[in-house]
């Protein structure tokens, strides 16, 4: 005997009207739909900028739903963090390094944000660990002079040296020391006599890494040595001035700057000016 035909259970089927109804209520055409309004209808698209040390300023739009009541739009759009790929941000082909960035301020249409991470993406990190070869790693917690406290991994890969002949290059564990020990020594001295900007400026190009496997080139030749990850650990009170400054907008909120600051205008001792008739 053949087996009856069973109804999915995702979707009940209402016998008076056609049109499928949700497990959860409503109209099935959403989870949380009533009456078939478009909840994009009650949202709007902000335009997302990076600080002004990337070519690419703007590098996208995000969606957040209209002030209502005491639910502020622009609340809901402070503290979002955008990944954003390296390439996408310097118009590059480099695309192995992804920098994230927080909203920190809305001014208008704009998200303003500012440096929240680094990291290199996963296929990179996976071609660079191979056979025959040492990995060396180290990590530093290090505070900026403008108060930012960073964590900073680093890592590093042994090569063969140019005579030689034999297939492995593996490091001793006191050259493995000695190394890692250079790295800390770098990565700190690198980043506690600067801001953040300048540590931002240095991660785009990773030079740290670079003055890394020059200074280890004694101990043991290098290659693939990178910043490999940076982590925001605490920041300092936010102020919109540097925000600003980031943006390269100025310092000075709401200060005339240049042109706009006025001249003194010379008057009589005792001037007073004239009543005016209409107001």
């Amino acid at each position: 005997m053949p087996r009856p035909q069973q109804r999915p259970q995702g979707i009940l089927q209402d016998p008076v009207s056609p049109k499928p109804k949700s497990p959860w209520g409503g109209d099935g055409v959403g989870l949380n739909s009533t009456d078939g309004v478009d909840p994009f209808s009650k949202k709007d698209w902000y335009d997302v900028k990076a600080p002004a040390m990337f070519n690419i300023r703007n590098i996208g739009k995000t969606l957040v739903t209209r002030t209502q009541g005491t639910k502020i739009a622009s609340d809901g759009l402070k503290g979002r963090v955008f990944e954003v790929s390296l390439a996408d941000l310097q118009n590059d082909e480099v695309a192995f390094r992804k920098f994230k960035l927080i909203t920190e301020d809305v001014q208008g249409k704009n998200c303003l944000t500012n440096f929240h991470g680094m990291d290199l993406t996963r296929d990179k990190m996976c071609s660079m660990v191979k056979k025959w070869q040492t990995m060396i790693e180290a990590h530093v917690d290090v505070k900026t002079t403008d108060g930012y406290l960073l964590r900073l991994f680093c890592v590093g890969f042994t090569k063969k040296r140019n005579n030689q002949i034999r297939k492995t290059s593996y490091a001793q564990h006191q050259q493995v020391r000695q190394i890692r020990k250079k790295m800390m020594e770098i990565m700190t001295r690198e980043v506690q006599t600067n801001d953040l900007k300048e540590v931002v400026n240095k991660l785009i190009p990773d030079s740290i890494g670079k003055d890394i496997e020059k200074a280890c080139q004694s101990i043991y030749p290098l290659h693939d040595v990178y910043v490999r990850k940076v982590k925001m650990l605490k920041k300092p009170k936010f102020e919109l001035g540097k925000l600003m400054e980031l943006h390269g907008e100025g310092g000075g909120a709401g200060k005339p700057s240049g042109d706009e600051a006025g001249t003194k205008v010379e008057r009589a001792d005792g001037y007073e000016p004239p009543v005016q008739e209409s107001v």
